[in-house]
């Protein structure tokens, strides 16, 4: 039997009035996933849970079979085992990302939480800048992909007593009351503001700015964390299998889970990622193992953005590209079964994440439920899976 997990980032929404009232899945052309629907069994899973930040950290978390409430300790210290970084029972690894501050009448407001979106060689050309002159003792900068970067502090605070804020959640908005707070808020802080007066000349943000884009004239710290302690899937599950994504998070879980990572040449996380490598590089995976998560970012960034005409393209794609490449190949093997489904919601209106339980498609099935892929579909199929950490066990079911 072969397993894969297919993820659209962000893909489920709410209902739109440029739409009709319809969701962006609703909206989209998903030929694959509502043949899945049609054909598979339908329904919601809570991938997060009450009292959980809606991120994906929590919900791939669950996704992969991991009860967060258990393994949850911080975003930052799975995308550190994605670049590498072993972290120490002393370190706390926090998330760095390279973001583009606006002033405006004396007030700084957040531009832009990825920089417009800066390449992975700008980005590491700054963060290793940065790392010569903040870092300490203590400090240590690890440069990650586009904008998404680290940041160590061995001997760091208490994790549950900082309080930081995701720059995604905050875009257009004036960032004095999201700086951290609670013990080592002043540290991170002077960090940030030192970062802006390093990058405010930097070379790379003087090109970008004569090239008409964005400058990446800040770092912003959040997502603090502790390394954590997982059993693996095939400790589990007797699972051998691996994980392809262009983020580090993904990676990280993954790589905590015992998975294996693909990179894929050109996947980038957004809508110019290489969808048909993805797909090609799980199913030769498939090959050799016995599981596959396949993870693409673009949704939930269009999302993030607030584009709902990237978004829709977005779904679109991944349904094209990924879920029909996918059934299709999986046609040579003998056995399979499929899920598909969002980690978590990324409404267009909202610019952010949402906890609200996802819609998930599991096939084959011995019985159908569903007419499309869509959120209301899976609401109306009455299947409910309130821990979605217990949804891969019906995809491992014998």
């Amino acid at each position: 039997m072969k397993y894969i997990v297919l993820i659209g980032d962000g893909m489920s929404d709410e209902p739109i009035p440029e739409l009709g009232n319809k969701t962006p899945l609703e909206a989209a052309n998903t030929p694959n996933m509502d043949f899945l629907a049609q054909n598979g069994s339908i329904g919601l899973s809570k991938n997060v849970p009450d009292g959980y930040p809606p991120g994906s950290d929590v919900a791939i978390l669950s996704v992969l079979g991991y009860d967060p409430r258990k393994y949850y300790t911080g975003r930052s210290p799975l995308e550190a085992a994605s670049i590498g970084v072993e972290l120490s029972k002393d370190d706390l690894a926090l998330r760095c990302n390279l973001v583009a501050l606006l002033e405006q009448g004396g007030k700084i407001f957040m531009n832009d939480y990825s920089a417009g979106h800066i390449t992975t060689d700008e980005a590491k050309r700054i963060i290793l800048d940065l790392d010569k002159e903040l870092s300490d003792s203590g400090i240590k900068f690890y440069p990650g992909v586009s904008y998404r970067h680290l940041m160590v502090w061995n001997g760091g605070p208490d994790a549950a007593k900082m309080e930081t804020t995701p720059p995604h959640d905050i875009t257009g908005k004036e960032i004095t009351d999201y700086l951290p707070k609670g013990e080592g808020s002043k540290k991170l802080i002077q960090l940030m503001n030192s970062s802006q007066m390093l990058l405010k000349e930097h070379p790379v943000n003087i090109e970008r700015e004569e090239n008409g884009k964005k400058p990446a004239n800040s770092i912003w710290l959040w997502g603090q964390g502790r390394r954590p302690q997982m059993p693996t899937l095939k400790q589990r599950f007797g699972i051998e299998g691996s994980v392809i994504s262009a983020v580090d998070l993904v990676k990280g879980v993954g790589i905590y889970a015992g998975l294996n990572v693909v990179n894929v040449p050109g996947a980038t996380g957004y809508l110019d990622t290489n969808y048909k490598g993805k797909a090609e590089y799980a199913l030769k995976e498939l090959e050799t193992k016995d599981f596959v998560c396949v993870h693409v970012e673009a949704p939930d960034e269009a999302g993030h953005t607030g584009n709902l005409k990237d978004k829709i393209k977005a779904i679109e794609d991944f349904d094209e590209k990924i879920v029909g490449a996918v059934l299709k190949g999986m046609e040579k093997f003998k056995e399979f079964r499929v899920v598909v489904l969002p980690d978590h919601p990324t409404p267009i209106a909202k610019k952010t994440h949402t906890r609200d339980p996802v819609p998930f498609v599991l096939y084959p099935a011995k019985t159908s439920n569903g007419k499309a892929y869509t959120e209301a579909e899976a609401k109306a199929s009455g299947l409910f899976i309130e821990q979605g950490h217990k949804l891969i066990e019906r995809l491992f079911e014998r």
